[in-house]
């Protein structure tokens, strides 16, 4: 289902971002969530290492003490209002998933490896608004708090950042994107 987005070249030129603090219920279904995880394995995987990791948030209260807990061990002077950001960071939005990077041991690059991971990302986001969602790819503080990546189950990876997912509390605003002929050139002929 595109809702209004009647074409899929429709649905990638309509995407974009919700502020995850502006999200309402419903989130996806289990089922629809599963079918966007599925989705966002299907991403371009040199040497078929599936180099990335997503972890299901469903204890808010849990991730916020996690939060809580990680970010005074790396901050202990933290005062009040950055602590009660780290809690209404982990409770935002109906439904959150984390992305590790988990980059394995091989002949393939750690860049292309990290690259897959990046393109689960986009591709996780395209899942939801397909689905008449909205998703908000965040990072900040809590992507970077050391043992965060391990406290999830992956030691060794890299947090790519939070994705919150729900529905839209109010339309969502177009923001401007570059001009192509700022972003696209033309390779000099050969020589």
């Amino acid at each position: 289902m595109f809702n209004d987005r009647s074409t899929p070249i429709d649905l990638l030129l309509t995407r974009r971002s919700g502020k995850a603090r502006d999200m309402v219920a419903p989130g996806p279904s289990e089922a629809e969530l599963a079918t966007i995880l599925q989705a966002a394995t299907r991403v371009p995987d040199h040497g078929k290492l599936a180099p990335w990791a997503f972890v299901v948030i469903e204890d808010r209260d849990a991730l916020s003490e996690l939060l809580l807990r990680l970010y005074r061990q790396d901050k202990p002077e933290a005062g009040r209002l950055e602590l009660e950001a780290m809690n209404a960071f982990a409770r935002q939005a109906p439904t959150l998933v984390a992305l590790i990077s988990t980059p394995r041991e091989s002949h393939i690059p750690l860049w292309e490896q990290q690259l897959s991971a990046g393109a689960a990302a986009q591709t996780l986001l395209m899942a939801v608004h397909a689905l008449g969602y909205v998703g908000n790819w965040l990072t900040g503080a809590p992507a970077y708090l050391p043992g965060i990546e391990a406290a999830l189950g992956h030691p060794g990876g890299r947090m790519v950042g939070w994705f919150f997912l729900g529905t839209a509390a109010k339309p969502l605003e177009e923001r401007p994107r570059p001009l192509l002929a700022n972003v696209v050139q033309k390779a000099p002929p050969a020589g």
